[in-house]
């Protein structure tokens, strides 16, 4: 496992230039900033066809790229326009960034002290993964224990190459802040590990949402939206099965931190 409290950054930290309008970063406890990194594109002939692409996860290598840290972001995003860059950066880099890019996450507090569901932020669909497989036709096919697309798309949602997340390991958790029906889980900032401006370990154990992204078995962890809550919103990066996992990290119980992308159109 890999950093169960250590050092990821904001988008912002990372030398990024985050909207703004972005909510103020204070809460939590971040860790000093990492180095800038090099965003330029990958080659022309290792970009997705995008011409209905509109959906993904945050793949490991995309978050480790953004932070500037091996363990990714943990719970300090940057609030929703933070979040939102990182889905952006990441689409960009894969061929689809002239298309508006936001992420599937709830916060207590939008500014105005209202909250944000995550299924009010997306569209209306129909969405896509990057092998131009369906996820869902609107907001109904998202409801379900697994969004009503192609089988093979939903089972192992993939990244923004299109590639499974399974095949890295325990890969499953992926942050949402969110109850099963998209909208905000619980009105304590600290679910929301402050509305993603903190990388605590202290805050969020077992309070912050996940989904997973493809089901821990036949029976259960199949809820692709909430499944359960992680163990807190440090950084750090677990691929190993070892059931809920140790340390106080976003990925601690199987995964990154993952976020997932929506295109506003496909």
């Amino acid at each position: 496992m890999a950093g169960a409290g250590g050092g990821g950054g904001s988008p912002a930290d990372a030398g990024l230039d985050v909207d703004a309008e972005a909510p103020p970063l204070d809460a939590g406890v971040v860790d000093a900033a990492p180095p800038p990194v090099d965003m330029a594109p990958p080659p022309v002939d290792a970009m997705v066809d995008d011409r209905l692409f509109s959906f993904f996860v945050t793949s490991l290598e995309g978050m480790r790229a953004l932070s500037g840290s091996q363990d990714g972001f943990g719970g300090h995003l940057g609030g929703l326009a933070g979040a939102d860059f990182i889905c952006q950066q990441l689409a960009t880099r894969a061929g689809a960034g002239h298309k508006t890019w936001r992420a599937f996450l709830s916060v207590t507090n939008d500014g105005n002290g209202n909250p944000v569901n995550a299924i009010d932020r997306i569209g209306q669909g129909p969405w896509y993964d990057a092998n131009e497989r369906l996820i869902a036709e609107n907001i109904q096919g998202l409801m379900g224990e697994r969004p009503a697309g192609d089988p093979a798309a939903v089972n192992d949602l993939p990244d923004e190459n299109g590639l499974p997340l399974r095949m890295l390991g325990d890969s499953h958790d992926v942050l949402t802040g969110s109850n099963r029906q998209g909208r905000l889980n619980n009105g304590n900032p600290a679910s929301t590990c402050n509305d993603w401006t903190s990388a605590d370990g202290r805050i969020g154990g077992n309070q912050v949402m996940c989904g997973h992204s493809w089901p821990r078995d036949p029976r259960s962890g199949r809820q692709w939206i909430a499944d359960h809550t992680i163990r807190g919103c440090a950084p750090g990066v677990n691929l190993i099965q070892n059931g809920p996992g140790v340390g106080d990290c976003v990925g601690c119980g199987g995964g990154w931190g993952a976020i997932y992308c929506f295109a506003l159109q496909p």
